[in-house]
Order: structure tokens, then C-alpha cells, then sequence
């Protein structure tokens, strides 16, 4: 993939900006959502917005470490975005009748827990591992739930919401890959052992003790909630794809590395994996409410309501 002009990139985005109140929420077509889908469309949609959270919390860390001005300009910008998509959905929801009163339904303890470890240390990562876990979590898990959207659900709003924010995705993978071709510059030897001082670092050990439960039970809950196994797999195999198309990228460790957890992650098959991230997802399961992280302050900005 060839490096984006991120100057150019910055106007694209500048002249691109969307609001809610764009969109016709009450036009016709709410009634095309079926009873049989309701409940897990419901789940899968706290989910898919709690989600967009995660990410815009990593972006607002991307830029404070964020290496010249265009990027940190960019990244704002995606904070923002990501925001108003959790926003759109959030609409969606009261558009189908998901939302009782005008707050976020409760998410679940791995979502939680990924929220916590974000708010207290992704300002702390070095600006390289955020440059490359995020573009992994939008190909992984944006791509393959918004696709699921467009594929299940009839309702034209749904697809007029989301034809803006895959747009806005477009733009934010476009920034992630080339950032990730930036730093395949750097000679292997020496990421290595910065790629292992990082990895060692108690912080990071237990982000992926949050995340890795994490992505195992959101796999399982769009696969219950209808996704073929085998479009899972392409939406993993695409952030290879396109992230290893020149040996540059394909230099980034933490790039190759990201990418065998993927696919790992996506096979069932690979039961010394599986085994003991699932179990963690039966324990994180039994936390009670009362003994969770306390949610972040932004939680109440979320809303389902036109105003931007």
C-alpha cells in the first residue's frame, strides 16, 4: 500500500466532517428490523458502541505522542469521528426501540475492563504499538460488525449511517497503514529489543490479559449473532493484506505479530489458545458490577441525540 500525503490527507478530512442531524432518523424502514433479530442486533450494538470508544480513546492517546502536528491534528480529528459513530449508533438503537430513557445500556465486564486499561495507561504506550493496535482493531472489528450491519439489517438509516462512517474508516486505516510503513524503517535488530522492553512492561501484559478475552468473546458473539466464519476470516487476513504489501511494513514486528494473533484468534481449531482465553472469559464473566473499574467520565457525554 502505497504511503498516503498525510497533508493532504488532514484537508480531506477537514472537509469531510459530518453530523447527526444530517441524517433522516425518523424515515421510514425501523419496521423492517424482524423480532427474530431484535435481541442480538441489541447486543451486538452495545457492543459495536462501546467499541467505537475504545478506539477513541486510543486515538486521543495517539495524539499526545503523535510525532509532528499534521498527525496529531489527524488524530484529533478521528477522536472525534469515532465519538459521533458511537453516537450514530446509539441513535440507531433508539431509532429500533433498544434504548430505554436516554443512557447506554451496560456493557459487558471484558468491554469494561478494556475501557479501564485504556483510560489508565493508553496515554502511557508508546506512540509505535497504539500506531499499530489500533489499525488491527478497526480492520479486525470494525470491518467485519459494520459489514455484518449492511449485510443483515434492511433498514435504509442504518445504511445511510454507515455509508459516513466507513468513509471516516477509510480515512483512519488509511493513516494507520502508512504510519505502520513509517516505522518499518527502523533497522529489525533494534525494534526487536524495543519491541521486547515494551511487551515486558507490566502495563502491556495486562492490556493483553483484558484484550485477548476480549476479542474471544466478541468472535463468538457476531458469529452467534449470524456472521459466516469464513467472512471473520477475511475481514482478520485483510489487515495482513494490506498492511504486509511492502517489505517496509512487513519489517514492523509488531505488524507480524499482530497479524499471526489474528488469525490464530479467528480459528477455533487452535485449542491451546483457545482453552485458557476462554476460561479467562469465564472468570472476567463473574465479576460482580460492584467490583468492576468505575466507568470514565466521558461516558455520559454518549448520546443518541441529533445535536452534532
Amino acid at each position: 500500500m502505497a504511503m498516503i500525503d498525510l497533508e493532504k490527507m488532514l484537508d480531506k478530512v477537514r472537509g469531510s466532517q459530518w453530523a447527526l442531524v444530517d441524517i433522516d432518523w425518523d424515515a421510514p424502514g425501523a419496521e423492517l428490523i424482524t423480532a427474530e433479530q431484535w435481541p442480538k442486533l441489541r447486543d451486538f450494538m452495545i457492543d459495536l458502541v462501546w467499541i467505537e470508544h475504545v478506539g477513541a480513546r486510543g486515538f486521543a492517546a495517539m495524539a499526545k505522542g503523535a510525532p509532528n502536528e499534521t498527525l496529531r491534528q489527524l488524530y484529533t480529528f478521528f477522536y472525534a469521528e469515532e465519538q459521533r459513530h458511537a453516537n450514530a449508533e446509539m441513535a440507531l438503537m433508539k431509532r429500533w426501540g433498544m434504548l430505554e430513557g436516554d443512557t447506554l445500556p451496560e456493557p459487558s465486564n471484558n468491554i469494561r475492563l478494556a475501557v479501564a486499561w485504556m483510560q489508565n495507561y493508553a496515554d502511557d504506550m508508546p506512540y509505535h504499538v497504539m500506531g499499530t493496535v489500533i489499525p488491527a482493531l478497526e480492520v479486525a472489528l470494525d470491518g467485519a460488525l459494520c459489514q455484518f450491519l449492511l449485510d443483515t439489517v434492511d433498514d435504509p438509516v442504518c445504511h445511510a449511517a454507515f455509508d459516513k462512517i466507513n468513509d471516516d474508516e477509510s480515512r483512519h486505516l488509511g493513516v494507520g497503514f502508512t504510519v505502520m510503513e513509517m516505522h518499518g524503517h527502523s533497522p529489525q535488530s533494534i525494534e526487536a529489543v524495543r519491541m521486547m522492553g515494551r511487551l515486558l512492561k507490566p502495563q502491556v501484559l495486562l492490556g493483553l490479559a483484558v484484550h485477548f478475552p476480549l476479542l474471544n468473546k466478541m468472535r463468538d458473539n457476531v458469529v452467534k449473532a449470524g456472521l459466516p466464519e469464513e467472512k471473520l476470516y477475511a475481514a482478520m487476513a485483510k489487515f495482513e493484506k494490506i498492511g504486509g504489501r511492502t517489505g517496509n511494513s512487513r519489517k514492523n514486528l509488531l505488524f507480524r505479530a499482530i497479524s499471526g494473533h489474528n488469525k490464530i484468534m479467528a480459528d477455533r481449531t487452535q485449542k491451546l489458545y483457545h482453552i485458557p482465553v476462554d476460561l479467562m472469559v469465564k472468570v472476567t464473566d463473574l465479576i460482580p458490577q460492584w467490583a468492576l473499574p468505575a466507568k470514565p467520565g466521558w461516558v455520559g457525554d454518549v448520546t443518541w441525540k441529533p445535536t452534532d
